[in-house]
């Protein structure tokens, strides 16, 4: 049974989350969209570890552009993700949109890591 105070995006977040599971060779990417910011974690599910983080507010994406909350931002932090994912060795991934549309900036940054070349 579902909490009734639970806002409508946790409550379709749950209901994906039952099915999508991330193991050590393909780990779940999960993304939280702020206002202004964008945070990414490639998570092991089996053991509950974080493999890599990365967001909006890094120094990485800091040097490319300043304001991380439009479809550019999300586009540079899916590439940089990409980068830092292959370079662990990371190269199938279970994409977990968080509970929000196909749209937007969610969708700029699954092409991007998808262009970055992650398969999901």
């Amino acid at each position: 049974m579902v909490n009734k105070n639970l806002i409508p995006r946790k409550i379709r977040h749950l209901r994906i989350r039952k099915r999508l599971k991330g193991t050590k060779q393909r780990p779940r990417v999960s993304i939280y969209r702020s206002a202004k910011n964008l945070f990414v974690q490639f998570i092991d599910d089996t053991c509950g570890h974080t493999l890599l983080s990365v967001s909006t507010l890094d120094k990485d994406f800091k040097n490319l552009q300043q304001y991380g909350g439009n479809k550019k931002a999300a586009g540079i932090l899916g590439e940089l993700a990409s980068k830092k994912a292959i370079e662990k060795g990371i190269k199938k991934v279970v994409f977990d949109r968080g509970g929000y549309k196909y749209f937007g900036r969610i969708q700029t940054f699954a092409e991007s890591l998808r262009k970055g070349g992650l398969e999901f």
